[in-house]
């Protein structure tokens, strides 16, 4: 069982809400239920993936704009340069 949470939405959202839920047959509740976790899934892997990202940069490792440019421009000719990890 779940926690109760009371938002506010504006009245068109709640209108499409509704119809939605009569369509898919499904409770208003359960499918706000499953759009906000979807969205905090989301969020929470975009939040992570930028802290490793300023991690990487504070470690100094990184890789110029230039030189990402330049691999780009590459990309499908003959001698595209392979992905350098690490």
């Amino acid at each position: 069982m779940g926690t109760t949470l009371s938002v506010r939405i504006d009245l068109e959202t709640k209108k499409r809400l509704e119809a939605l839920a009569k369509r898919s047959k499904r409770t208003k509740s359960f499918l706000a239920a499953e759009a906000i976790a979807a969205y905090v899934d989301a969020e929470s892997w975009q939040v992570e993936e930028i802290h490793a990202g300023l991690k990487e940069l504070d470690a100094g490792r990184s890789v110029s704009h230039d030189q990402v440019s330049q691999w780009l421009r590459s990309w499908g000719k003959k001698g595209e340069p392979k992905v350098r990890r690490g």
